[in-house]
């Protein structure tokens, strides 16, 4: 019996996601990324003595958006608490947080795995502000030096608790993305997961399979990919599951992952929240939140991802695969609805973004939102296709001109005299070339190679310089060859 059929792991995800507000939570200090150090700051997110906060309302809102999107309840009275603890980044010793009261609570996140649909409860959401950032920069000369940007004191962040519900790294994996793609579509959090804008702790622990009391668990922090998560979780598994197996007990502990050395160290001993001293924050008063308010955040909620792909293989005839990849992500799924309103055949323009618009933005590392043809554009191509003004082929030619230049495909067709060929008398006098400059080939074809039409195809085609229009030559050379052995 092996060690993954005597245990089972037990995950529960924590994740922080920074909301995509202007300003910071309690401050007018702007919560962009990146920026010069320390310059986005003043004395509240410093947590100056005398500096008091004021809750950005935009914050609550996007918040409220997430609870509901994932139909969650909004609590209608929720208490911020200080959260103390020490950090070198966390200048006022404590973090402004939620903690028996939160903003939000329930709430799933469904997920696919081999066509299995799987349901995984959250506990919580709540509203708290970020800490700074520590740098250990390799060229200080000094292999101690620590330095502290605290442009991220007071960036507004939400915090979504899962239950243990998720039982190996690959579900862990797909309740992040499925996770990232819903705040994506509510236009809350950029979900970037490099820059720090969404991170994940992942509390898990393993027991043998049957029993339902759940073993001593470690919370492993620092991954910054849902790949390095899924890693991280295999390593901690295979980790408790030999350790267990060989007499030895589990020591409840924050680890942090190593993503170069593909291990995690200890960082500290796992604390209980009875250690963060939690009390109501003083200077905050109770966040009470109307009906009305949370009914009007409600009514604002786009269209989700799944109920977009169920509408657009009702709407435009495509299979469910095509419609869960065009709504991979919000911005994707617009810019196929925009070329299917000046291209009408909805299977044809998926097909060609699904291959051709995905390969170029794969290749050169870019969002849609940056792809340099634009849906007007990508309709227009699929048109002069579609009315036979070019081939297929010489599509795909026009297309990465299109990519490459800017151009739309009538400029390019037209500059470049590019129009497909379609005249049977300029056709049919370039097939008779061809058969009469191949007298060997027509021979052969004639004593019953038929796959030689293949070649009499290829050299009009070339001999047009791709030009011709591909079903009429093939049409015009059965004509004039005749049957194979005739």
């Amino acid at each position: 019996m092996t060690s993954k059929q005597r245990y089972e792991p037990v995950i529960g995800l924590e994740v922080h996601a920074q909301l995509l507000t202007d300003s910071k939570i309690f401050c007018g200090c702007r919560s962009a990324y990146g920026g010069v150090a320390n310059a986005q700051t003043c004395p509240v997110c410093l947590g100056l003595p005398g500096a008091l906060p004021v809750l950005n309302r935009r914050a609550v809102e996007y918040a409220t958006r997430t609870i509901l999107a994932v139909g969650g309840r909004v609590n209608p009275l929720s208490i911020f608490a200080r959260k103390n603890y020490f950090y070198p980044d966390l200048p006022k010793g404590y973090q402004i947080s939620q903690y028996d009261r939160p903003l939000g609570a329930g709430g799933t996140i469904a997920i696919t795995e081999d066509g299995n649909g799987i349901s995984i409860g959250l506990i919580r959401i709540h509203v708290e502000e970020d800490a700074g950032k520590s740098f250990h920069p390799e060229n200080a000369g000094d292999e101690d030096t620590t330095l502290v940007d605290m442009n991220r004191c007071g960036v507004p962040l939400i915090e979504i608790v899962s239950r243990p519900d998720i039982r190996s790294p690959r579900q862990a994996g797909l309740y992040l993305t499925r996770l990232r793609q819903i705040l994506e579509y509510l236009e809350v959090c950029s979900g970037n997961m490099e820059e720090g804008a969404l991170r994940c702790d992942a509390n898990v622990s393993v027991r043998p399979v049957g029993e339902s009391a759940f073993g001593t668990r470690t919370e492993v922090k620092n991954m910054n990919s849902i790949r390095g998560v899924e890693r991280a979780l295999a390593f901690e598994i295979e980790r408790q599951t030999r350790l267990l197996q060989s007499g030895g007990t589990v020591v409840q502990e924050t680890l942090l992952w190593d993503e170069k050395a593909q291990t995690a160290h200890p960082m500290r001993s796992k604390e209980e929240s009875s250690d963060y001293r939690y009390f109501p924050e003083p200077d905050l008063l109770p966040l009470r939140i109307a009906p009305e308010w949370i009914e009007s955040v409600r009514a604002s909620l786009p269209e989700m991802p799944e109920a977009r792909a169920r509408r657009l293989v009702q709407q435009y005839g495509i299979t469910t695969y095509d419609a869960s990849v065009l709504t991979d992500t919000r911005a994707l799924a617009e810019y196929y609805e925009a070329t299917v309103r000046h291209f009408a055949d909805g299977k044809k323009a998926a097909n060609w973004i699904m291959t051709e618009v995905l390969r170029v933005i794969k290749e050169r590392g870019i969002g849609i939102g940056d792809f340099p043809v634009k849906p007007e554009a990508l309709a227009e191509l699929l048109g002069m296709v579609e009315a036979g003004t070019i081939s297929g082929k010489m599509a795909k030619d026009i297309f990465e001109r299109m990519v490459a230049s800017g151009q739309r495909a009538s400029e390019i067709v037209k500059s470049e005299g590019l129009e497909q060929l379609s005249d049977d008398g300029v056709l049919i006098a370039v097939i008779d070339a061809v058969i009469a400059d191949n007298p060997g080939q027509l021979a052969k074809y004639k004593a019953g190679r038929a796959q030689l039409l293949g070649f009499f195809v290829g050299e009009t085609m070339k001999r047009t310089q791709g030009r011709a229009n591909p079903q009429r030559v093939n049409e015009l050379l059965r004509e004039r060859l005749g049957a194979p052995g005739g």
